[in-house]
């Protein structure tokens, strides 16, 4: 079976995504001692060790042990294999959505392998613009995710924008 071009571009813009994630998460495991806070730049952006049992933010780390199974991986992996058949098989796709999805599977893909793999999943970036305006403790693979989903948005009001009424 041979791949067309943009098959392999998909396939390897997700691998990219996952291993610049797990890469960060091996360098943060090895190097920042969990627990900890380290300033990047000032109390404005730090630098943690955070095992999140949850999903974002936490999110679901109380629920029963079935629950967490089906919603924090079963429909995870199910709908990245949607959106990853989606992503291959729609040649309508334009290039910045196609890589949008890409990097939300990557992302996606990283995040659950890490709670297959360690229960929980790695984070450790923290930004702090006042105290009404932060972020939650987050990893690169969050950041893919987020990214992914802002460029879709972009794409989706520039395609309303020029649509004749």
């Amino acid at each position: 079976m041979k791949l067309s071009k943009r098959s392999v571009t998909i396939i390897a813009i997700i691998i990219a995504t996952i291993a610049i994630d797990q890469i960060s998460k091996v360098l943060v495991r090895a190097y920042v001692e969990p627990g900890s806070q380290t300033k990047i730049i000032g109390n404005y952006f730090t630098l943690h060790n955070v095992e999140n049992i949850g999903a974002f933010l936490g999110m679901g780390s109380s629920l029963n042990p079935t629950l967490k199974l089906i919603l924090l991986l079963i429909l995870p992996i199910v709908v990245l294999g949607f959106v990853l058949i989606h992503i291959l098989k729609n040649k309508d796709l334009d290039r910045l959505s196609l890589i949008a999805f890409s990097i939300i599977v990557g992302g996606g893909i990283a995040n659950v392998y890490d709670r297959i793999v360690y229960g929980s999943v790695t984070d450790f970036f923290y930004m702090k613009l006042t105290d009404t305006l932060h972020t939650g403790i987050f990893n690169v693979a969050d950041l893919f995710v987020t990214t992914g989903m802002i460029m879709l948005l972009v794409v989706s009001f520039k395609k309303k924008r020029n649509t004749p009424e």
